[in-house]
């Protein structure tokens, strides 16, 4: 007999603790001919903004020792497509909707945000920290007082559950989750990734475009677990973790320091089954250690 998997936030149940992680499957469709979406726990479509944003300069993608660089720029069609063409098609799919909301300006997110919270999907995680994109959510996640004012206006602005996406190059992320916490947020989720650049040392040049880009993958995992481990213990509210996971090992790390759920990016470019694999991976666990529910491991660190 399977062990009992499902997690809650903010009301919303979960099968699994498995999430995408936003901009690492895209719309879900692009991952459906290899994995059975069903199985998730949650797909987080990528971050999406009021207009279609066209994306950075090329090159956005950079291989780097213990993960990789993108700065791809939150590319995406606009809120009105997403909701048109991708939400109907993830909603044909035993699995919760999360969609991740980008802008520029106070009012570019509460457009996207009143957008979201009218279709069919079950929440919305605020993206305050992007490093990828010029006057974006880099300044709003990394000020409390702007925090502050960002998650209080969405807040009141929607009616379904809240993720705030935490930077880890905040000056205090605790701090800052302490502040989404108090503002209203239902969840907060991290870590995002670390700017950083790679030099094309042959050609005299960055590799990327941008030249600055978003490190993530394996080698900024530990930092994650201990970021997580600090904010579940300052806050009441539940904590998604992310950052270097690429299997159920992984996963288990971050649930035992107190995270509710997770999120799987970077690995599912390169390996387009990492969320299923996850998902059974953890099953397999619980059952051969006897433990019946996630909540006997949760925070036990």
């Amino acid at each position: 007999m399977n062990s009992d998997m499902s997690v809650k936030i903010a009301g919303i149940v979960l099968k699994n603790p498995v999430i995408t992680a936003s901009g690492t499957f895209g719309y879900g469709k692009e991952h459906a001919e290899y994995v059975d979406l069903n199985q998730i726990g949650a797909i987080t479509v990528k971050g999406t903004s009021m207009q279609e944003w066209k994306g950075n300069e090329v090159p956005r993608i950079a291989e780097t020792y213990g993960g990789m660089l993108n700065s791809i720029g939150l590319q995406n069609p606009g809120i009105d497509k997403v909701i048109e063409e991708d939400i109907p098609f993830l909603r044909k799919y035993d699995t919760k909707i999360i969609i991740n909301i980008c802008g520029h300006t106070m009012q570019e997110y509460v457009f996207v945000a009143e957008k979201a919270d009218s279709c069919d999907i079950d929440l919305i995680e605020l993206n305050i920290s992007c490093p990828n994109v010029e006057d974006g959510g880099i300044a709003f996640g990394n000020n409390p007082k702007i925090t502050e004012k960002i998650v209080s206006t969405i807040k009141r602005s929607i009616s379904k559950p809240l993720i705030v996406k935490l930077s880890p190059e905040a000056s205090d992320i605790v701090e800052i989750a302490k502040v989404a916490e108090a503002s209203g947020a239902d969840a907060v989720s991290l870590i995002n990734t670390f700017r950083g650049m790679k030099i094309d040392v042959k050609n005299k040049k960055a590799v990327l475009g941008k030249k600055i880009g978003g490190f993530s993958g394996p080698a900024i995992k530990p930092i994650a677990v201990r970021m997580v481990y600090e904010v579940c213990n300052a806050v009441n509210i539940p904590v998604i973790g992310m950052g270097g996971i690429s299997g159920a090992e992984d996963a288990l790390e971050f649930i035992m320091v107190g995270a509710e759920a997770i999120e799987i990016g970077t690995a599912n470019l390169y390996n387009p089954f990492a969320t299923v694999e996850t998902v059974a991976g953890i099953q397999r666990y619980m059952n051969d250690n006897h433990i019946t529910c996630l909540e006997q491991i949760r925070g036990i660190i």
